[in-house]
This record gives C-alpha cells, structure tokens and sequence, in this order.
C-alpha cells in the first residue's frame, strides 16, 4: 500500500515528537481537514508537518484521542512483508532473551506494531488487536505470523474493552482449526503450568511476571506461603516446586484454580486452594490467627483509568494492609499493581501506608517491573505498567 488514503498533517512544532520516536499523535496535534472527516477509522494516512512534507505512514481514528499511531517513518509499503520483518525481529528478540516457545511475542509500540498483542504458546498463538487500525490490518500480519511461526492455530482474543473506545466490537476467534478447548501447556522457570486461551483471562496466562515468579520461589524453600490472586498458580506451583512447606491459593475464579491444581499434580507438588474474594478471605484468615512466611498479593488493574486512580489507589492500600497482617515476623510481602494509571511513587506509597495501618513496618527490598519479553518503548513511559515491590515486614 503504498499510497494511503489521505494525507495528515501535523500542527507547526508537532513533528519534532514523531521525528524522535513518539508512536502517538493526539487529535489536538492535527490539523483537521474535510479529506480527514470521512476517513473510515483504522485506515492508512501519509503523515506530512505544517508544510506538507511527509514524515511518515500510520493510521488513523477520528474517534480516539489518539488519533494516529506510526508505524513507519521510511516511504515503505504497509504489507505482508513490513509486519513479516517486525514480527521477525521481535522473534529474534525473543529466542535470544527466553529460549523456550513461550513469551510475548510482540508488544505492540515497543516492537513497532502499535496496538497489536500477540502471545506464544509453542504453536499455538494468541493475537489480541486493540485498534481499529490494527484490526483493518488483520489480515497482513496473520499472513506474516503464519509465514514467521506457521503456527498450528491463531486465537484471536478481541474481548478488551479498549476496543470499545476505537468502535470495535469485542469477540473471540478461533483461526482455524477450531473445534478444541484450547487449554495448553506453559513452559516456564523449568516448570509446566497450564493456561486456557479460550476462557482464561486477557491471553490466557501473564508472562509479564515471570521473573518475579522466579524470584519468589528464590525465597520459598522451608517457607510457607499464601497466594492472593494466585490466577492459575505461576507465583504457588513454582514455589511448591522449589520447596516451600505449604502454599494456599487464593482466587475468586474456579477455572483457575482448577488449572493451578492441574498444574500442581503435573509439577508433582500440591497446594491448597481458596475459591473465593480476595479481601473476604484474607479478613477470614486474619480472625483465624493464620500467618505465613511469604505473602503475595498481585490482583487485577485497580486503575483502568484517569479517573480511578484515587478510588484504585485505595484498593492497593486496602490490599496492603490486609495481606501485612497475614505475613509472619520477620516474613516477605510482595504486591504488584498492572495499573499504568498509577504511577511507581503513587504506589509505593499507598502500599507503605497500608502496612503501617496494619501496625507493621516495612523495608523494601526491591522493586521489580515486567520480564524483559515486556520491553518498554523508549517515548511512553506508560509501557512501563507492571510495577512490584518485595518488602520485609518487622514484628
């Protein structure tokens, strides 16, 4: 496609942005034209500064605040072979940092394919578009996944709200062959967990905290430990593995729960199981007199958006202090938020003033962040989501 539907073009100044990098052009950076009012959403404009001279090839949605991501700033065409080369690329990238079959494959700014997600389970893949431009794409960069991988199936998990905002619809799609449950092995920190792509939330399984996994079950042995929000037991299953004493699991869903105790029995250990809230059960515990060596707490984005922060902020305080009332003298307590909204400082915070409303002091240890299969593109500080803090609890 070498010549888009239409030209862009940028308001005096706000080409230096895209010329260094920035994905993103916001709706208040573009001088708006008749031509541009009846662009279908998704589709491909050239993108030209104030004198029209071209920049660069992105797409554009009036409807989104952010009007046009880029994806090339070379005169290149938008083909099978463009996403063929990213999407080789990010493999490389991959193969290099993981090894084994199993990882995100592509983080859509942060591997030059804006709004695309897509993640590897051996050979099957989970592709999750979350723009229009993306989904008016679709068909190119599955042929290009198909020519880089030549995966058994392509599942397509098009049920995130985002889409809403850029007039999709939401769906879950089976690329051929259809007709299975689709609950598949993962291979991970020398251990096999189980994620169910069909029913399972987001992709199926969250390899963005693969390392913190690791790093907890570095603390487990002779310990015991309690899993809030355990999902399908990465954080439990590996420390059992790696020879923690007990592990309680702690999820409201029972599908996960039923794919952490397959886990478990696959990985020849066992873990006892909660099926219920987090917060109810941690209040149970709590008048029980229960507490354990290592606590994690790592529940759903509290802050979806601007407007959440202060009410999601008190969920994490609320978490802190619950969860500190649950870890033994001396013990280690991690929490994770997944809340780009809520920023590292403002974190650290409510979780520190949780603990010490608990009666409990606190020194952090470490402050962790997403696997290295979650890169951070170098212009949006908010790729940098996955926010950790491993902390030691006094008496």
């Amino acid at each position: 496609m070498l010549h888009p539907l239409c030209p862009l073009r940028l308001k005096k100044g706000c080409d230096d942005a895209v010329r260094k990098g920035m994905p993103w052009i916001y709706a208040s950076d573009i001088i708006q034209s008749s031509e541009l009012l009846h662009v279908p959403p998704g589709s491909l404009v050239s993108i030209e500064n104030h004198k029209g001279q071209p920049i660069g090839v992105g797409y554009f949605n009036a409807r989104s605040q952010i009007a046009c991501r880029m994806l090339t700033v070379a005169r290149e065409p938008i083909d099978v072979a463009f996403f063929k080369a990213r999407l080789g690329k990010a493999l490389a990238l991959r193969e290099k940092l993981i090894g084994v079959p199993y990882y995100r494959l592509a983080h859509s700014e942060s591997d030059d394919v804006p709004g695309l997600l897509v993640d590897r389970f051996g050979d099957v893949l989970v592709a999750q578009a979350g723009t229009a431009g993306m989904e008016q794409l679709q068909p190119l960069w599955l042929e290009a996944l198909e020519q880089v991988l030549k995966p058994r199936a392509v599942i397509l998990r098009n049920d995130v709200a985002a889409r809403k905002l850029e007039g999709l619809t939401e769906e879950v799609k089976v690329i051929a062959p259809a007709g299975r449950d689709y609950v598949v092995e993962v291979h991970e920190n020398n251990g096999i967990y189980y994620a169910d792509l069909l029913r399972g939330q987001k992709t199926g399984w969250f390899y963005d905290q693969r390392d913190n996994r690791r790093m907890i079950a570095g603390l487990a042995k002779d310990k015991t430990l309690l899993d809030v929000y355990a999902h399908s037991g990465g954080f439990g299953v590996l420390a059992a593995k790696s020879g923690a004493t007990s592990v309680m699991l702690v999820d409201s869903s029972k599908l996960a729960l039923e794919l952490a105790d397959k886990a478990a029995k696959r990985n020849g250990v066992s873990c006892d199981t909660i099926q219920g809230d987090a917060f109810d059960t941690m209040e149970q515990l709590h008048k029980e007199g229960k507490t354990f060596d290592i606590v994690l707490a790592d529940p759903p984005a509290f802050v979806k958006s601007r407007k959440d922060i202060a009410s999601g902020l008190k969920g994490y305080a609320k978490v802190a202090k619950l969860a500190a009332r649950l870890v033994a003298p001396g013990g280690r307590l991690f929490i994770a938020s997944c809340s780009h909204h809520a920023g590292r400082s403002a974190f650290n915070k409510v979780v520190l003033d949780g603990i010490a409303k608990a009666g409990r002091g606190a020194d952090i240890i470490k402050q962790t962040g997403a696997a290295p299969d979650h890169p951070r593109h170098k212009q949006l500080p908010q790729n940098e989501y996955l926010k950790g803090l491993l902390l030691k609890l006094e008496a």
